[in-house]
C-alpha cells in the first residue's frame, strides 16, 4: 500500500522518507500500546443487554442456562433499577453514566433526544465505549439494537457510527427478528425472513463468536451485544415456537386489580380485565419467554468460546435490561413506562475475575452505575468523567464497604400523548398514547413523574411526585407492600414526606459527584427546609427548555 503527500504544487506524490517516517510513527505508537497492556494486564469485558426483561414478573425463568453460567458462576444483584423505564433514555444512561435530566434523553423519538443530532453531538463522545477507545488500550465491539431512532435519516442514517466502537453491527430502529437493516461499520446491511441466515438474535451471537475469533490477542476487548429480545413482536425461532404451551403470565396480588389510590393513568384502567385482554396478555408472555430461549443459546455460545480459547478466566461478563414489564398488573395490558418495581426493576448478573460465585448482593445499583463500573474494570477512575453513576467492582470483589454506598437513587420519566383525541376512544380525550382497543392507555403526557427508591437497613420506600395539574404523590412500604397495593403518601409522618420531597429536588438537578450525596435514611444525610421552597417544576420546565 502507497502512502501519500501533497507537495506545494498540490499534486500527489510519493516519498520513500515520508513512507518511513509514517511507519515509525505507527510502529511506536502501536508499541507503546502494547507495552502499556503488558505492564498493565487488563481483563476483558462483555455486557450483554436484553431489551424489556422484567425480573419482577418471572423475566429470567426460561434463562436457565444464562443462571448457571453467570449468576450461578458470579454474583446477583436484587436491587438493580432503571434510571427510566424506557428504552431510548434507559440505554442513554447505561452508555453515559449519567440520569436522564443530565443526558437530556426524554422518550424514544429524535424529538425526545433518542440518537438525535444533538445527542450525537454533545453526549456520544462522553460514553463510557468513547473513553474507552480514547485512550486506546480496548478494541471494542458492538452488535444489535443500540437506540430506538438510531438509522433515521434525519439523523446521520446507518452511515454514522457512534464514537467509541471498533467494530460496530448495529440494528437500525427498534428491535425485530426478521427484514432488518444493520449497519456494518457504517454500510447498511439487509437481512430477510431466513431462519438460518436472518434471525436476529442468532446473527448476534455468531457475530460475537467471529468477533472472538478474529480479534487481536495482544489487546483486551470489551464487547457489548443487545439482543431484540424479549421486545415485541416477540418471534421465537422455529424450534422454540411451542415450547412453554401452558404458562401464564403470574397471578400476583397486583394482577387485574384497580389502582384505586394511585395516579389517574392507573386508575382508568378497566378492572376487571376482559377475558380477551387476558387471553392476549398471556399469549404475549408465552411468546417473550419463547424469544428468551435464543438469547439463553447466545449466552452459552459466548461463554463456551470464551472458555474454549482461554479467555474466560480473565472476563468479566455481565447480563441485564434496560427496563422491566408488566402483563396485567393494576389492570395494565402490557408495556413499561410506568414506575412500579415491575417496569424499573431490572436483573443484573456478573461473573469474572475475583468474584466468588454463587453471591447474592442486595446493593441499590442502578443501570447508570454500568458505564463507571467497566471504566473500573478497564483501570480508570468516574472522577475521570462527568458520570452521575458510581463503581460497584469493590462489592463483586469483596472490597467494598456497604455503609459508605448510596442507599437511594431517582427515577424519572416524561410521559408522551397525542394531540388529538383517539377516534376509537374520544372519551378520553387528546394527552393519551399507547391506548389498547378496549380503550386502556399506558401512557399521557401528564404520566410524567420522578421517584426517589431507597434501599437502606432502615427503610425499602418509594416515593413519587407527578408533574400535573395536582401534584400527585405516590408512596409505598416495600417491606409491607412487595406489590405496591396501598399508596401511603396521605397516612405517613409528614415530615418523612418534606424529607423525601427535599431529596428528590436535591436529586433532580444532581450532576456527578451531587448525585452520590446521603440519602435520607443515610445517617449522614441532612435537611435544610430552606430548600423546600425551590420550584420543582421550574426545575423541569428548565430540563425541558435545554431540549429546544
Amino acid at each position: 500500500m502507497a502512502l501519500f503527500v501533497f507537495n506545494s504544487a498540490s499534486k500527489m506524490v510519493s516519498s520513500p522518507f515520508v513512507i518511513l517516517h509514517c511507519i515509525l510513527i505507527c510502529v511506536t505508537l502501536h508499541c507503546n500500546n502494547l507495552a502499556e497492556a503488558k505492564m498493565n494486564p487488563r481483563p476483558n469485558i462483555v455486557l450483554i443487554l436484553t431489551d424489556d426483561l422484567d425480573v419482577s414478573i418471572g423475566g429470567m425463568i426460561p434463562l436457565v442456562k444464562t443462571k448457571k453460567l453467570i449468576g450461578d458462576a458470579g454474583i446477583t444483584f436484587t436491587n438493580t433499577f432503571v434510571a427510566s423505564p424506557l428504552c431510548c433514555p434507559s440505554r442513554a444512561s447505561i452508555l453515559t453514566g449519567k440520569y436522564p435530566h443530565n443526558h437530556h434523553v426524554v422518550n424514544n423519538t429524535l424529538e425526545g433526544n433518542c440518537s438525535s443530532t444533538a445527542w450525537q453531538k454533545t453526549q456520544e463522545p462522553e460514553t463510557f465505549p468513547a473513553f474507552l477507545q480514547k485512550h486506546g488500550i480496548y478494541q471494542t465491539f458492538f452488535a444489535g439494537k443500540y437506540l430506538n431512532e438510531y438509522g433515521n435519516k434525519k439523523a446521520g442514517g446507518v452511515e454514522h457510527v457512534p464514537p467509541g466502537w471498533d467494530h460496530w453491527f448495529a440494528l437500525e430502529r427498534n428491535s425485530k427478528y426478521y427484514n432488518y437493516t444493520l449497519s456494518v461499520n457504517g454500510r447498511a446491511q439487509r437481512h430477510g425472513q431466513n431462519y438460518s441466515e436472518d434471525y436476529l438474535t442468532d446473527v448476534l451471537a455468531n457475530i460475537s463468536i467471529d468477533f472472538l475469533e478474529n480479534k487481536s490477542n495482544r489487546r483486551p476487548f470489551f464487547m457489548m451485544v443487545s439482543t431484540p429480545a424479549p421486545h415485541s413482536p416477540w418471534t421465537a425461532a422455529p424450534q422454540y415456537e411451542s415450547n412453554f404451551p401452558n404458562i401464564k403470565a403470574p397471578r400476583d396480588p397486583n394482577f387485574n386489580v384497580h389502582g384505586k389510590d394511585k395516579h389517574w393513568l392507573i386508575r382508568q384502567a378497566k378492572t376487571p380485565m376482559t377475558n380477551s385482554s387476558v387471553e392476549f396478555l398471556d399469549n404475549a408472555y408465552r411468546k417473550r419467554w419463547r424469544t428468551l430461549l435464543s438469547v439463553d443459546d447466545l449466552v452459552e455460545k459466548v461463554v463456551r468460546k470464551l472458555e474454549v480459547r482461554g479467555e474466560l478466566s480473565n472476563t468479566y461478563v455481565i447480563f441485564t435490561s434496560d427496563n422491566g414489564y408488566h402483563t396485567g398488573q393494576f389492570s395494565l395490558p402490557m408495556d413499561k413506562r410506568q414506575l412500579y418495581e415491575f417496569d424499573i426493576r431490572v436483573p443484573l448478573l456478573v461473573r469474572g475475575p475475583n468474584i466468588k460465585p454463587n453471591q447474592t448482593s442486595p446493593l441499590l445499583i442502578a443501570n447508570m452505575d454500568l458505564g463507571p463500573t467497566i471504566l473500573d474494570i478497564a483501570g480508570y477512575s468516574v472522577n475521570e468523567t462527568q458520570m452521575d453513576g458510581m463503581s460497584f467492582l469493590p462489592t463483586m470483589t469483596g472490597k467494598g464497604n456497604s455503609s459508605t454506598w448510596r442507599s437511594d437513587v431517582l427515577v424519572e420519566y416524561e410521559g408522551e400523548g397525542s394531540n388529538i383525541s383517539d377516534p376509537a376512544c374520544p372519551l378520553l380525550g387528546p394527552g393519551v398514547s399507547e391506548c389498547f382497543p378496549d380503550c386502556v392507555c399506558e401512557d399521557s403526557y401528564n404520566n410524567t413523574y420522578a421517584c426517589v427508591r431507597t434501599v437502606a437497613q432502615a427503610a425499602n420506600l418509594q416515593y413519587c411526585e407527578f408533574d400535573d395539574n395536582e401534584v400527585f404523590v405516590e408512596v409505598y412500604n416495600l417491606t409491607a407492600d412487595p406489590f405496591q397495593l396501598s399508596n401511603i403518601a396521605k397516612s405517613i409522618d409528614q415530615e418523612v414526606l418534606e424529607k423525601m420531597n427535599h431529596r428528590l429536588m436535591m436529586l433532580q438537578s444532581c450532576s456527578g459527584q451531587s448525585c452520590r450525596t446521603p440519602g435520607v435514611y443515610d445517617s449522614q444525610f441532612r435537611f435544610d427546609p430552606r430548600l423546600m421552597f425551590s420550584s420543582l417544576v421550574s426545575h423541569r420546565n428548565k430540563r425541558r427548555q435545554t431540549l429546544k
